[in-house]
């Protein structure tokens, strides 16, 4: 990524005062953490890694018709709740209850995918409502091989992977807040996506970043994660 400056750019992240000396890059009109320095970052992932994914689109969709509506855009849907799946194009869908998804978007095409969902969808006949999470949500990404050792120290879910395999999803509370939790990871990368109320995302961040320091975690750019 091109390095930026902040006024370059339409949209910034609610933890951008977190990111100060951060090499920053462009994703659509947003601007997001390229790298943090000139370490191997990609190592940084492996050990224990956490990623603003803020400014990466999300969406949400809730209604009896919302199933078979992203059946016909071309998902695949997790055919229980709290369970997720990944599609073919890199981008993610978490089914939260019986008629509630949440849509998270791929770094292979900067969310175009998912932004698209929520700019073209229409209300109609069918119950299928579209739940914007962009402005709700905050989206961090905690990577490495002691993920679930920090959120250990945080959250009551066993989220180790014999308790909560790939595709798993906790609607749970870590920090003494409300987050989502999905284990997307796989054996080259675990990692656990974390969705908390925008709000708290500082809040979160911290205590992350707090819980990670045992282990010698940091933060890191999204080019880590777009090189692999």
């Amino acid at each position: 990524m091109t390095s930026l400056q902040a006024s370059q750019c339409l949209e910034r992240s609610p933890l951008y005062r977190r990111h100060a000396g951060a090499t920053l890059g462009r994703l659509g009109d947003s601007l997001v953490v390229s790298r943090y320095g000139a370490d191997d970052e990609h190592a940084q992932l492996q050990r224990c890694a956490l990623i603003d994914l803020c400014n990466l689109p999300r969406v949400g969709f809730r209604g009896a018709a919302a199933a078979d509506y992203l059946r016909e855009r071309g998902y695949q849907l997790p055919d229980a709740p709290n369970r997720a799946l990944t599609q073919s194009d890199g981008s993610q869908v978490a089914r939260l209850s019986q008629n509630e998804y949440l849509l998270l978007g791929s770094l292979r095409d900067g969310g175009a995918r998912i932004a698209a969902e929520e700019r073209n969808w229409q209300f109609g006949a069918s119950a299928n409502y579209l739940l914007p999470r962009q402005d709700s949500h905050a989206w961090l990404r905690l990577t490495g091989e002691h993920a679930c050792a920090v959120m250990a120290k945080l959250c009551g879910v066993d989220l180790r992977p014999a308790a909560f395999g790939t595709g798993a999803v906790a609607q749970t509370s870590a920090a003494r807040i409300n987050v989502i939790v999905i284990n997307l990871g796989d054996e080259a990368l675990p990692c656990l996506q974390i969705l908390c109320d925008r709000a708290s995302a500082n809040y979160l961040w911290d205590a992350l970043l707090d819980a990670m320091a045992e282990f010698d975690g940091r933060p890191a750019g999204i080019d880590a994660l777009l090189q692999r």
